[in-house]
């Protein structure tokens, strides 16, 4: 038996799961999400105790290996709904700026043109200020790709730091040429 899929997950106040078919969707004070899930994987929601329940059907290991994963999408989905979800990036460089204009990011990274990228649907971007970007949604997955393509954009290089890296993330710094004499 699975150790995460076989622990109900709890509905949160002001949070509302139904299920139709093979899809559940999630309505709560963030938003709206919806996800189609395999047949080979049960979701019940139980209403006396508040929870959503995870089963799978049989022991096969695709159905086993399904079984963790529906149940923690189904608690990413709930909690997302319910508080959202948030990625802080931070540029390090002289001259590396960033800035919104209506539903595109720009920046200048040191390259030779300045990088823009559309901001998906169901996202929220902010900068408060040149060198920082906030991005949150409901949608854990939406908010951590987003955030995952804005930092491959120009990765924190080994020997200065410089780039795009996420609050907090701490870059090992290789010795240059002269730490070799």
């Amino acid at each position: 038996m699975s150790r995460i899929g076989k622990i109900p997950v709890p509905i949160l106040d002001g949070v509302k799961v139904t299920i139709s078919g093979n899809t559940i969707q999630v309505e709560g004070p963030k938003g709206k999400l919806s996800q189609t899930f395999d047949p080979r994987v049960q979701i019940t929601v139980d209403e006396a105790t508040k929870s959503v329940q995870v089963s799978r059907r049989d022991d096969e290991r695709q159905s086993k290996s399904l079984h963790g994963l529906y149940r923690a999408l189904v608690k990413n989905m709930i909690e997302g709904v319910k508080n959202g979800y948030e990625k802080k990036l931070e540029l390090q460089g002289v001259g590396y700026v960033c800035s919104l204009a209506g539903k595109k990011l720009s920046m200048r990274v040191g390259l030779a043109n300045e990088l823009k990228r559309d901001i998906p649907e169901g996202l929220t971007v902010t900068c408060p200020d040149q060198t920082h970007i906030n991005i949150s949604g409901c949608d854990k997955q939406l908010v951590g790709q987003f955030a995952a393509q804005i930092r491959a954009l120009r990765k924190p290089e080994p020997y200065k730091g410089k780039g795009i890296r996420y609050v907090g993330e701490h870059v090992k710094l290789k010795p240059g040429k002269a730490a070799k004499a």
